[in-house]
């Protein structure tokens, strides 16, 4: 049976947009990532640091891509940062909300702390500049790639290696 072309898109937002984009470049399913900024409504207005996901449901659920992203952010940690990196998951319609506040709920068992990424309408993208596009599939010998990049992208292909690209 031949997977459906049937796409759905989904935002996440935690950390660094390199970071974010690099891991969800790494999944099987995911057709595009798209790196920049984005906003949510009322006290999630600004922009923060973000990706939107296209990805094939058929081929990766919406609870492993919510999975993914609480194991390789510090999705439990409320730090200074947060406006430029808030966690997030942003849907863009009522389903894709019940199901990310559902996946939420199951994988709390999987932390200690409280998991403190909310899930946000999506209301606006901006794209971040060509130059960081596709940054760590384009600089992997950077440092910040060395230091930050490739030990989430380990993390995520030893706990999630039934997600990974081959």
């Amino acid at each position: 049976m031949e997977p459906s072309t049937h796409l759905q898109q989904i935002g996440f937002g935690g950390g660094c947009y390199w970071c974010t984009e690099a891991v969800f470049q790494t999944l099987r399913g995911v057709q595009a990532v798209k790196q920049g900024f984005i906003a949510s409504d009322g006290d999630n207005q600004s922009l923060s640091e973000a990706v939107v996901v296209e990805f094939a449901p058929d081929v990766i659920s919406l609870h492993d891509l919510v999975e993914v992203h609480l194991h390789t952010h510090s999705s439990t940690s409320s730090h200074q940062l947060r406006d430029r990196y808030r966690s997030a998951i942003y849907v863009f319609n009522r389903q894709q909300e019940e199901a990310a506040l559902a996946a939420l709920r199951v994988l709390q068992q999987d932390f200690d702390q409280p998991i403190i990424t909310r899930v946000l309408p999506f209301v606006r993208f901006k794209a971040s500049e060509e130059r960081y596009q596709d940054y760590f599939l384009n600089n992997p010998d950077r440092p910040f790639c060395q230091t930050y990049i490739s030990p989430k992208v380990r993390k995520l292909r030893a706990r999630f290696a039934r997600l990974v690209l081959e």
